[in-house]
């Protein structure tokens, strides 16, 4: 919607025109004129057109911050009803009476959800999710887990949600992460690249590379990082990363996908695999590598000079980032 628009809304509200005359007037069906008052009205309910397209802009910017983090009383609210017994859908309700023109008071039950089960997303007790009938510690994925990853990451963070500072990569602790494959796609080693240093880790995974076996191995060596080196992690949509709620549980870490058939949105991992070919091998059995190989590997790789480092090695990036943190 227009500046315009929303200027003969304002307009037409205030010669106490109906929605169904305003919408008439700037070819917009009513229900679209309802939920734009009642979007960006003011706390008085005046509908001002500059104030209302500003508000709307501002609400419309991308990465949006998570409501509940600057919002430390409506969590606490949200708390004392759970410890009473109310689920989130009845929570939202009641918030979405009570405050029906105050959108920053109110929240979605999915909103409630996110923040019990992904601990970054929200100011809620890390152990709230106890109060939820099934008492479960992590979701259980809806609708089937096969086909391309549709239903099995539909609840999953997208790559377009990741917060600005990643892209820039001005700030470390951002991940990226990608299977390599053995002959005949039966074995497997994880990867694992920091996005400002290009340090790389390598997943152990000797047995099997299921979803489960994935995230062991994660959440085992990203576990002995300190927190401020495990801000995000980015993967694409394979089975292999089907437990990514178990991942972001453990360790605080929020897990975001790519979006389809797009290997370049994790372009520091796609080149850091095609150096590491020089050991892992295409058509060679991976599970012959044991973990003190993989160790060794990673140091090798983690100790070679990198142009878009100035020549740093990546080592050395992520020995400087934690002397100045230490430092600080």
């Amino acid at each position: 919607m227009t500046s315009q628009d929303r200027a003969a809304i304002a307009m037409g509200l205030r010669c106490r025109k109906s929605y169904a005359q305003i919408g008439a007037m700037i070819g917009r069906d009513k229900s679209v004129i309802s939920r734009e008052v009642a979007r960006n009205r003011g706390p008085d309910g005046s509908y001002w057109g500059p104030v209302a397209h500003r508000a709307a802009h501002e609400r419309r910017r991308r990465p949006k911050d998570f409501k509940l983090l600057d919002n430390p009383g409506l969590c606490r609210r949200i708390e004392e009803w759970m410890d009473q017994g109310w689920s989130p859908k009845l929570i939202a309700s009641m918030l979405r009476r009570d405050h029906r023109h105050m959108i920053m008071d109110r929240v979605s039950h999915e909103t409630i959800y996110r923040a019990l089960y992904v601990q970054t997303r929200g100011g809620l007790r890390k152990d709230l999710h106890r109060q939820l009938s099934l008492k479960r510690r992590q979701r259980k994925p809806r609708g089937s887990v096969d086909g391309r990853g549709k239903s099995r990451y539909r609840e999953a963070f997208t790559i377009s949600q990741r917060p600005a500072e990643v892209a820039d990569r001005a700030v470390p602790g951002h991940w990226e992460g990608d299977l390599i494959m053995g002959a005949g796609n039966a074995s497997a080693v994880g990867t694992l690249v920091e996005r400002s240093t290009r340090f790389t880790i390598l997943l152990h995974l000797p047995g099997r590379h299921d979803a489960q076996a994935v995230a062991e191995a994660m959440i085992h060596q990203m576990g002995q990082l300190p927190a401020h080196l495990r801000r995000s992690i980015t993967w694409d949509r394979g089975s292999e990363l089907a437990d990514y709620q178990n991942i972001q549980l453990q360790l605080g870490t929020p897990v975001y996908f790519c979006d389809p058939r797009s290997p370049w949105q994790r372009g520091s991992n796609e080149n850091t695999n095609r150096l590491l070919r020089f050991w892992l091998e295409k058509g060679t059995d991976l599970s012959q590598h044991t973990a003190a190989d993989l160790d060794r590997i990673a140091a090798t790789l983690n100790a070679r000079p990198r142009p878009t480092l100035d020549l740093q090695t990546p080592a050395q990036a992520l020995a400087a980032l934690l002397a100045d943190q230490a430092a600080a």
